[in-house]
């Protein structure tokens, strides 16, 4: 049996490390209104940073922030005073005996209390406890005693119910010219103990989910707000915000050509929004790092396709402001690590951020360009440029020292084909770095499928003028593209590719997924001496 959660309004979330547990809702619900999550400048409003003439003269609507108070509390539940009692069952706890009476002795007492309303109710709606099932009862009292969970147990319920609230009602109205207020004023998780153990849980919850958010909405924004330069300014706010962890340095073009950065660039050639290149440091406090980490993040504002332009049915060129998905998760895990300042590590968060466009200044099919460690690019299709921009900015992260790194992309529609819309592709020659990065996911609850990086599919990738092509061919373009960017990785440098053109967008919400924060957020901390 899981634990109880006393909430004013509740959304149910369950990490995939405990895939069997759902929500049984006991409900009535009064409520309170809000503005904006939490996590943003204390007391203060947030907007984009606009360009100098911003297309369509759409602005994001400046919205409060949004204050949900958890408290976890040790308390006779016949006692407790609010709206919502949600309990968390497994299969298992739905088990009857022939008598049609729960097994389960919390399940058991409850129903007691409530005159066989439990059980009834599980028989009638066919109710037991498979994944994604609910029952909501409307109910005059409160009840329950506390359940049976390992101390470590507790602590990550309490942390996935904290989240899941928060991320469940969170919803993104900013460019909308009338927002509905959804109703949450305070969540009591009441079952898990208390303490300043569970207190910090909390926090951190709170401090990742506002990264997770932070993430959504830089992938919500309109390319015609979130341009580079808009982008690189998120980016500089954050490590204002947290600038006792966090420093911040944005490259512009002139200073990435001193670089010898011909790959970013040569993408960047033909838009009028010029390139950004970001790169944020957090250092621990005391400065002291047994481990330096890299995160890469894919930044393409906007992607066009260039002169092979996205044309027909499919291509999704409506939904290309997404393409900085990557960077997205990679600036949410910035935001949220600020907030948590894990200890003994140092983390770089990097992003070569541009626009893919046409012009008579931009890069055509043929063109050859010459990436920052020296290697010659052949491009054969200009729709292939988030490598293009990968490439210099994984030769910059290993100049940083880096010992491990993990990029995120939209990168594949062929990742998308092989593994659908929920789950990322992962490439990487360290079975090491897999098996950290998987059991991190494994607490976030994203999916991942690692993916064989198939070396004779070089072949394919190799060009008659220069070290190599773009694009190799058609089948396996998921792999040849992951191939492409391992040719920008230092020998004995640990590094995982992580495709993710498929999770960054849920379709039916129209909207952004945030996915990868956690993830990241999770590996680091695995990284930490905490």
């Amino acid at each position: 049996m899981s634990a109880l959660v006393a909430c004013r309004a509740f959304y149910s979330y369950s990490p995939s490390a405990a895939p069997s547990t759902y929500t049984l809702l006991l409900a009535r619900v009064r409520g309170a209104s809000f503005g904006h999550p939490f996590g943003r400048r204390s007391g203060g409003r947030r907007s984009l940073v606009m360009a100098a003439h911003n297309l369509g003269l759409t602005t994001p609507v400046n919205l409060e922030p949004l204050k949900i108070s958890f408290a976890a509390k040790d308390v006779d539940l016949a006692e407790w005073k609010g709206d919502v009692l949600a309990v968390g069952v497994t299969e298992k706890d739905l088990t009857k005996d022939e008598n049609s009476k729960f097994q389960n002795p919390i399940l058991q007492n409850l129903d007691a209390q409530l005159s066989g309303l439990l059980a009834e109710a599980s028989s009638e709606e066919d109710f037991n406890g498979k994944a994604g099932q609910s029952v909501v009862l409307r109910l005059p009292g409160n009840w329950l005693e506390e359940d049976s969970l390992s101390a470590e147990s507790k602590l990550t319920t309490a942390s996935a119910l904290a989240s899941g609230a928060v991320l469940g009602v969170h919803d993104d109205n900013r460019y909308k010219s009338e927002s509905k207020k959804p109703l949450l004023k305070s969540v009591d998780i009441i079952g898990l103990g208390n303490g300043p153990e569970i207190e910090k849980k909390l926090k951190y919850a709170e401090d990742l989910s506002s990264g997770i958010i932070f993430g959504r909405e830089l992938v919500n924004s309109p390319p015609n707000v979130l341009t580079p330069a808009a982008l690189a300014q998120e980016a500089s706010n954050i490590a204002s915000l947290y600038n006792d962890v966090l420093s911040a340095t944005i490259l512009d073009a002139e200073q990435c050509k001193e670089l010898k950065m011909g790959s970013y660039l040569g993408v960047a050639a033909a838009s009028a929004n010029p390139p950004h290149f970001i790169h944020l440091c957090y250092k621990p406090p005391g400065g002291t790092a047994k481990v330096k980490l890299a995160l890469v993040g894919k930044g393409l504002t906007f992607d066009s396709g260039g002169y092979n332009i996205k044309t027909g049915p499919g291509c999704s060129i409506e939904l290309m402001k997404f393409d900085m998905g990557g960077s997205a998760a990679v600036l949410g895990a910035a935001k949220a690590i600020g907030q948590i300042k894990p200890p003994g590590v140092e983390v770089h968060f990097i992003v070569a951020a541009c626009e893919n466009m046409i012009s008579g200044t931009g890069m055509r099919p043929g063109d050859i360009v010459t990436a920052s460690n020296g290697k010659t690019i052949e491009v054969n299709n200009t729709d292939a440029e988030g490598r293009l921009t990968l490439a210099d900015a994984l030769v910059y992260a290993c100049n940083q020292g880096v010992e491990k790194i993990v990029d995120l992309a939209t990168l594949t529609g062929a990742c998308i084909v092989a593994l659908g819309p929920s789950i990322a592709g992962v490439f990487t020659p360290s079975d090491d770095l897999f098996k950290e990065v998987f059991s991190a996911s494994e607490i976030s609850g994203e999916k991942f499928w690692r993916m064989p990086l198939e070396e004779s599919y070089w072949e394919s990738m190799k060009s008659g003028v220069a070290d190599m092509v773009n694009t190799g061919a058609r089948p396996g373009g998921a792999i040849t593209a992951a191939l492409f960017l391992k040719q920008f990785v230092n020998e004995g440098v640990q590094w995982m590719h992580i495709d993710m053109a498929g999770p960054v967008w849920n379709d039916k919400k129209k909207a952004a997924t945030g996915f990868g924060v956690s993830t990241l957020v999770e590996w680091v901390l695995k990284n930490s001496s905490s």
